[in-house]
Parts: C-alpha cells; sequence; structure tokens
C-alpha cells in the first residue's frame, strides 16, 4: 500500500527542508524522483542541491540527462518515472501522478502560507484517502523537527 506524508510547511522554505528529507531516504536505499511543476524550477532545485552544503553530497540528476535512469535521486517536470524510484516527492502543488500506486512511499510538500497550495493539499488528502493510501500529516515543531500531526 502507498504511504503518502503531507509535510505542511510554515515559515520555512522546500530549498531549507528538501536536501535532509532526500539525505534520509538515500540513507533508506531508496530511489527518489523529485516532481516540481515546471522544468525552470526543477533547474532551480538541481543548482540547490548542487550547493546547499559545503560538507554534503546529494547525488542527483535531471530527467535530461543520459544515464538519469542510474540516478539515485531525479528530478522532473511533469510525468514519468526516469529512475524507478519507489518514492515521490510531490513539490510546488505538483499534482498526484497517475501511477501513484506504483510508489512505496509519496511526499506532498506544501506551502501552508499560501492558500492555493493549502487547497490543493486538502484535495490531495481527500484523493488519497479515497484511493485507500495511509496517509499522515507532519508539522515542524518550535525546534523545526518535524512532528506528526492528527
Amino acid at each position: 500500500m502507498t504511504e503518502v506524508l503531507f509535510y505542511h510547511l510554515q515559515g520555512m522554505t522546500l530549498e531549507n527542508i528538501l536536501p535532509p528529507l532526500l539525505e534520509k531516504s538515500l540513507a533508506r536505499g531508496w530511489r527518489v524522483v523529485v516532481q516540481s511543476t515546471s522544468e525552470e524550477r526543477a533547474d532551480a532545485l538541481d543548482a540547490h542541491l548542487w550547493t546547499y552544503s559545503d560538507d554534503s553530497f546529494l547525488p542527483h540528476a535531471t530527467w535530461r540527462v543520459g544515464d538519469a535512469g542510474e540516478q539515485p535521486i531525479v528530478l522532473i517536470a511533469g510525468e514519468g518515472n526516469p529512475n524507478r524510484a519507489n518514492v515521490r516527492f510531490l513539490v510546488d502543488s505538483a499534482a498526484l501522478p497517475a501511477d501513484s500506486d506504483a510508489y512505496q512511499r509519496l511526499v506532498l510538500v506544501f506551502n501552508g502560507d499560501d492558500g492555493d497550495a493549502l487547497a490543493a493539499a486538502r484535495s490531495a488528502w481527500t484523493d488519497c484517502k479515497t484511493r485507500g493510501f495511509e496517509v499522515t500529516y507532519w508539522q515542524a515543531d518550535e525546534r523545526g523537527r518535524w512532528q506528526r500531526r492528527q
């Protein structure tokens, strides 16, 4: 069964929270695809992942490279699963993919300070529940650590 985690960003940016979440995914041996809503945004995330830390490295590529299928993390701007990922991150209000049930885990990261993103996340929550997926809601505490909320 697909597990769907909803990460509610408030007062923080995707650029700050995405690298640690990706690092945790790789530490668990998962292959990941990160879906954005535009090529420009995917390119910006690609550039950020190369420079976010001086003492860390996240092996990744965009869908454009010839060896995308061999990469543990692939950034895309639409449908597809070029690296046969078992975890898919959906950012910038990216829609649930048609093959959602093919993933072990979907991670939907949404900006709680954006009314449209909040509405899209609520709609996705309802859709996931209707499909019978296991859904959980995560929010950062005052120290920035993710806590599962009811």
